[in-house]
């Protein structure tokens, strides 16, 4: 029987994180009062106000929200118009790239200096402003905040570590709203589709809330509704993030030598958010997952009821666990965490290696662990596919790096197109030895960079520099490597996974699969730079034809002011002068290029 519960206030704010929508729905319903879920009809606000765990399934508390009441116009739709929701977007962006502009000026640090330092900590103070203005824009802007959490070739370290932090905690819509909608999409009263049905949300997040439900032979069963407006909301937003794209393209200087490409970009994020808003395709994908895992016993993951399921519902079976990171609840369980971090890493390996078809987002929020430490699944709306040539590739890769085999990596690389090879690899092949012997060395001794002073690292960075700086050029000039979308979520994933790990027993050793993620991070991540124009040799014949070129042009300015201070004809003077204005412009955009140069020569090198 449908109930009757207190309407949600728009200002009720989730602690869940991002993608943890069915986990903290499932939390929230373990710590409840047992006689509540035994009559769900009687479950209201006040039940479901996370009390203190009772006996029965492991509750974890999520983290804490670090925002009041974000809000926003986005979540009026009905009274928010598409020019107001433009000129909102168009109000961030430019305010935006004044701050950018503002934050590269020596202006801007005239109290401290414009220290790497100080250029650190006003990049984190920018992002984090980002950050929260993501989150004022709604569901759009947070998902795409959170996308480019994982693109450290685009971004640089400081807004990547800040976008990590995004929070996808928005207010909830009301219940009268969810119950219309879930009418609407499903053809029937609700009454007739659960046998009960709790009004108020256990959870909310940006692309829409769960609330919990019962089917006729009294399973309990977990049931998200998609946010109303949200598809008239992403034609909107997508439309301008387009155009921005679109100038960023053009604008974009790219002085850090990464081969950016803005519209690109802009159709990978748009292509994954109008996927996760069709829930057919996220049940689909959670049935194919579960598949995937048939023959083995410790991973369980959720089934779709599909006669609850639409574009914009989806009704699944509600699967109780305990976050993965839950250390407390899990030792109170009595749960092996060194055969649970093995486990993550030995699963991941399985979809990427054999299944071909991966969880792109595997945090903490997305898998918790039953009592009987199975790991359970949840929230497959970001998913991965990876092409049977390139999963070989992989498997050879992983084996090239274990073994420090150079050669055997270049091949694998290649048969996955992410090395093209072009002319003399000779270069590369040196490169990619002295990588794998120095990142070997490094996992030996992993504290010894930790003890090493500003100036110590400095003078480490100027020595590898030095060391393979010609090989690094030679490999530029032809920027060989290529690196698919895909491949930014295995590396991410891989490091999420090497964090659990560690948290779960922190003597966890994931040398074998981290010796390949770490190297694939750091080529992904331009740790390598084998894209940049930041060897000695290379800048020094830039600078030199630069400045060949500014002399050249300051030479004609100076012959045409002759020409026209010698020139009897009115109209012959003004051609020399005008041509000369030109010439001694052009000179000093030159010198200025130079200046660029040089300020890049300090940034890769250390000097100056």
């Amino acid at each position: 029987m449908q109930q009757s519960t207190p309407k949600v206030d728009h200002d009720v704010l989730s602690s869940c994180d991002a993608g943890q929508l069915e986990l903290c729905a499932v939390e929230t319903l373990s710590s409840m009062d047992p006689k509540a879920l035994a009559d769900p009809t009687i479950i209201d606000s006040s039940t479901a106000a996370r009390p203190q765990a009772t006996t029965g399934a492991p509750a974890s508390e999520p983290a804490a929200n670090p925002y009041s009441s974000p809000g926003g116009k986005w979540s009026r739709l009905q009274s928010y118009s598409t020019i107001q929701r433009t000129w909102d977007i168009w109000s961030f962006a430019i305010s935006f790239a004044v701050r950018l502009w503002w934050s590269g000026k020596k202006l801007a640090y005239r109290r401290t200096g414009m220290t790497p330092e100080a250029v650190s900590a006003k990049k984190t103070e920018l992002a984090c402003w980002v950050r929260e203005g993501l989150v004022r824009l709604g569901p759009t802007f947070i998902k795409i905040g959170q996308q480019f959490s994982t693109r450290g070739d685009v971004l640089s370290r400081e807004f990547v570590q800040e976008l990590e932090k995004l929070q996808d905690n928005v207010p909830a819509f009301d219940s009268a709203t969810a119950v219309t909608m879930l009418e609407e999409e499903l053809g029937r009263p609700v009454g007739a589709a659960y046998a009960s049905f709790s009004r108020t949300p256990l959870a909310a997040a940006s692309l829409g809330q769960v609330h919990y439900a019962t089917l006729a032979g009294g399973e309990p069963v977990v049931v998200k509704i998609q946010r109303p407006g949200l598809k008239r909301l992403f034609d909107i937003d997508l439309k301008n993030i387009r155009v921005l794209a679109q100038w960023l393209q053009r604008l974009d200087p790219k002085t850090d030598g990464a081969a950016r490409d803005w519209v690109a970009i802009y159709d990978e994020c748009s292509r994954i958010l109008y996927e996760e808003i069709d829930y057919t395709k996220e049940g689909a994908s959670a049935d194919l997952f579960r598949a995937n895992f048939a023959g083995v016993d410790w991973v369980k993951v959720p089934r779709i009821k599909w006669d609850l399921t639409t574009e914009r519902v989806l009704t699944m079976e509600y699967a109780p666990g305990v976050k993965i990171n839950n250390t407390v609840e899990l030792d109170r369980l009595g749960l092996d965490r060194q055969l649970l971090a093995t486990r993550a890493v030995e699963a991941y390996l399985q979809q990427i290696l054999r299944h071909g078809f991966f969880h792109a987002d595997p945090h903490p929020g997305n898998i918790a662990v039953d009592g009987q430490g199975r790991l359970i699944y949840y929230d497959f709306g970001m998913m991965g596919s990876i092409p049977g040539d390139v999963r070989g590739g992989l498997l050879e890769l992983f084996y090239g790096v274990y073994e420090k085999d150079a050669d055997r990596c270049l091949t694998a690389l290649t048969a996955m197109g992410v090395l093209v090879p072009t002319g003399d690899m000779t270069a590369v092949r040196r490169t990619a030895d002295f990588f794998l012997r120095s990142f070997s060395d490094r996992l030996t001794n992993q504290k010894e960079p930790q003890r090493r002073t500003k100036e110590e690292k400095r003078m480490k960075r100027k020595e590898i520099l030095s060391s393979i700086g010609e090989d690094l050029l030679l490999a530029a000039a032809d920027k060989p490597f290529r690196f698919p979308a895909t491949f930014t979520f295995v590396v991410r994933s891989f490091t999420v996974l090497d964090g659990i790990g560690k948290t779960l027993a922190p003597g966890f050793d994931i040398s074998k699969i981290a010796d390949s993620a770490d190297l694939l991070q750091r080529l992904e991540r331009g740790e390598l730079k084998l894209r940049v124009r930041a060897l000695e040799a290379e800048r020094a014949l830039d600078r030199v034809a630069r400045m060949q070129t500014a002399t050249l042009y300051a030479l004609l300015a100076s012959a045409l002011v002759q020409v026209g201070s010698a020139a009897t004809r009115q109209l012959l003077a003004q051609a020399a002068f005008g041509g000369a204005g030109m010439a001694g412009m052009f000179a000093i955009l030159s010198l200025a290029k130079v200046r660029s140069l040089q300020k890049k020569e300090s940034l890769y090198t250390g000097s100056g």
